[in-house]
């Protein structure tokens, strides 16, 4: 019998306790400076060896490439972002103190082939996405995020990579270069046509077609549940908590949850691929739910889900911002999930100097930070454990006092 393909499932062990580097910055201060240093050359002219410029000149006539200044690293620094760097804008992340995987160790999230295949599965997600998307949506970025916008602004760094899929760097930024290598929440897409729709539209619909759904939020909303994205005073009042605008109920009613169909194929039906002629049969009830004798027309969050595969240009671009950087500084990520942890590898590989800010331990550090010499001050490598948006906001400052004195 063959074999289900194996999914790679997400990364919860427990992780240890970072190593500070250098020991200096075992404090907010000590931080702030070993991350100036770590930063600094980066207002300088670019050093790059002749390997890497020869690199980055094959990958500048890549029609996929984009440095957001006309090609060449420039001696900037690459950022990859987390989920850390979103919570003080009240959103929760997945491994802090407060995170979903510390404190709901139940806690297991909809993966793509059961988004796909099956249609409970799906009104049971978009039931939770439809009660979380209320406080995901009045979020709005931290100085942290502006602090990585104005980063880009004094030419410190060139471009950004996050995991994070609430959109909040590109709002809060759109000047700086940003892949969002897990997708994003504020639009759907269709799995048959792969059209995109507004997610903010597509909340209205969920409304109306499940009036008590509403009620209930409206109630929710009322009461201040959720007012707050932390777990213990969710649970109080008869939720839980999870990323990405996903709230549980127990003992939810999910079976009777409807959500619309695709508006591009109803108007539209696309061909089939299977090259057997005719369209792809999509239909709705006398409401406009989605009606599950339709064969596709399914309207899926553009984020990526587990058991998903990434798209190949998002990383090809993600790749290619790792080649175009001299550095990498990670903001608020553990670096869980393969796809962010593989880029820093990359980059270690390159012999590229490595930064971590992020509250806790990262995955697999000492790989990263295992030969850093005892003399480094934080010029070759940084790793503290402080808060972003404390401590972002200093760095931006006196660095543009160095621009200035240059």
């Amino acid at each position: 019998m063959p074999r289900a393909p194996l999914l790679r499932v997400p990364y919860t062990d427990p992780l240890p306790a970072p190593k500070i580097i250098p020991t200096s910055a075992s404090t907010a201060s000590g931080a702030i400076a070993a991350l100036v240093d770590f930063l600094s050359p980066s207002l300088l002219p670019s050093k790059t060896s002749t390997s890497q410029t020869t690199a980055r000149s094959k990958l500048s006539t890549s029609p996929l490439y984009s440095s957001g200044d006309g090609g060449g690293g420039g001696g900037k620094t690459l950022l990859l972002t987390g989920a850390g760097i979103s919570v003080a804008s009240g959103l929760a992340d997945y491994r802090g103190t407060n995170g979903t995987y510390t404190l709901n160790k139940t806690y297991r999230p909809i993966y793509f082939n059961e988004f796909c295949e099956s249609h409970e599965a799906r009104k049971r997600y978009w039931a939770r996405s439809f009660l979380g998307w209320t406080n995901l949506e009045k979020a709005r970025p931290n100085k942290a995020h502006e602090a990585c916008g104005d980063l880009g602004q004094i030419g410190v760094v060139g471009s950004l990579i996050t995991q994070n899929v609430d959109s909040f760097h590109p709002t809060a930024h759109p000047h700086l270069p940003t892949t969002e290598l897990h997708g994003y929440l504020r639009s759907l897409v269709c799995l048959t046509c792969r059209s995109e729709y507004p997610r903010n539209t597509f909340q209205s619909q969920l409304s109306r077609l499940n009036p008590t759904w509403a009620a209930f939020l409206a109630e929710m909303l009322a009461c201040g549940a959720l007012d707050t994205e932390n777990p213990d005073e969710r649970r109080k009042k008869g939720l839980k908590t999870n990323p990405d605008g996903d709230v549980d109920i127990p003992d939810a009613p999910y079976t009777t949850f409807r959500y619309p169909a695709c508006p591009v194929c109803l108007e539209k039906p696309p061909k089939r691929a299977d090259g057997g002629g005719g369209t792809v049969r999509v239909q709705t009830d006398r409401d406009g739910a989605w009606d599950p004798k339709s064969e596709g027309g399914v309207l899926k969050p553009a984020v990526i889900m587990f058991g998903e595969s990434i798209p190949a240009a998002t990383k090809i671009a993600a790749e290619k911002a790792v080649d175009a950087a001299d550095r990498i500084l990670v903001v608020g990520s553990s670096l869980a999930t393969y796809s962010a942890w593989r880029l820093v590898k990359m980059a270690k590989e390159r012999h590229m100097p490595i930064g971590v800010l992020n509250m806790g331990g990262v995955r697999g550090e000492d790989a990263f930070f295992g030969d850093v010499e005892a003399a480094n001050t934080g010029r070759e490598a940084v790793r503290c454990s402080e808060n972003a948006e404390k401590v972002l906001p200093q760095v931006v400052r006196i660095l543009q006092e160095m621009k200035g004195r240059g």
